[in-house]
This record gives C-alpha cells, sequence and structure tokens, in this order.
C-alpha cells in the first residue's frame, strides 16, 4: 500500500476535456439505461458461464437456424452477444478508471481533512490569540463544540469556577 501524499492538481481546461470526454462516450453509447431496483432483480445477470452458454446457443443457432421459430432473428441474438461482450471490456476499463479516482478523491479529501485539523489546532492553540476566536468557532462546529461565548453564558465549565475554587498550579487545558 502506498503512503505517498497526491500532489496533483487538473487545470480548467483538463477539467473540461475530462467532461467533454464523458459526454462524448455517452452520446456514442445513446443506448445506455437505467434500470430501476425492480429491474435490476428480475434480470438475469450472466456471467462467463452464461456467456459461454449464449456464444455456443450462438453458435448452434447460425447453424440450425431452421428449427428456430420463424420470429427468431439469429442476427439480433448475434448483435447482442457482440455488445455484450464489448460493453463486459468497457465495464472492466470503467471499473478500473473507477476505482482509481475512488481511491484518490479519498486520499486527497483525507489529506485535505489532516491539513484542516492542523490549522484548526494551530488557530485553537494559545499562540493564536482573540483575533482567531470566531474562526475557531465556526470550525469547532465540526466537532460538535459550543463556541466559548455560548459555554459561559449557559453556565459551563468557564462559568462555574471561580477564583476561590480554581487551582492556581493547575495549567491551563489545551485547546484541541
Amino acid at each position: 500500500m502506498s503512503t505517498n501524499p497526491v500532489k496533483a492538481s487538473v487545470s480548467t481546461d483538463d477539467q473540461g476535456a475530462v467532461s467533454a470526454a464523458i459526454a462524448m462516450i455517452k452520446q456514442k453509447l445513446p443506448f445506455l439505461i437505467d434500470l430501476s431496483l425492480n429491474e435490476r432483480k428480475s434480470t438475469v445477470k450472466i456471467g462467463v458461464k452464461g456467456y459461454n452458454f449464449v456464444k455456443q446457443a450462438l453458435d448452434v443457432a447460425s447453424q440450425h437456424a431452421g428449427v428456430l421459430p420463424a420470429s427468431f432473428d439469429v442476427n439480433d441474438m448475434r448483435s447482442d452477444t457482440q455488445l455484450f461482450a464489448y460493453l463486459t471490456s468497457l465495464q472492466l476499463a470503467l471499473h478500473q478508471l473507477k476505482k482509481q479516482v475512488d481511491d484518490t478523491a479519498m486520499r486527497v479529501g483525507s489529506q485535505a481533512y489532516a491539513a484542516a485539523r492542523v490549522v484548526y489546532a494551530s488557530a485553537s492553540s494559545n499562540f493564536a490569540g482573540p483575533p482567531l476566536e470566531v474562526a475557531v468557532d465556526e470550525l469547532g462546529k465540526h466537532f460538535g463544540r459550543k463556541p466559548k461565548v455560548a459555554k459561559a453564558a449557559a453556565g459551563g465549565p468557564a462559568a462555574a469556577a471561580s477564583p476561590a475554587t480554581a487551582s492556581p498550579a493547575a495549567p491551563a487545558a489545551p485547546k484541541v
């Protein structure tokens, strides 16, 4: 497993080109469909064994078309079989590409989140000071923390501690 960070960017022109390529694929394959959940459940799905059966049946149909019903079109079966073979090869290529896009998006998202946590931790530190309090409060909402002002007004721990009860030797808790 590679733990190397992803360092890349995609220019606006390249983003447009990729989107145009996807649109071109859709344009070149106008027969693609969207099945409903019920249609997906009720449709027979074939794998390698099923495809081998289809190819053998196509050979039989091609050699003995006279035994088939008059409404049966061997050329339609041949066309479906060839299209299935092409689409399954396309599925493989697209599945590999989708996995790479998914994995890269996951890694880059993780990198961005780690960087955001560094920003939050730095902004929350005692060295950042009052100018960053609003930003820290906004960033802290992600973690479900309430702003400091709300805690004090609600009678939180900061409001409950009085100078007489606070231990002068105890260091302040870090703001993480």
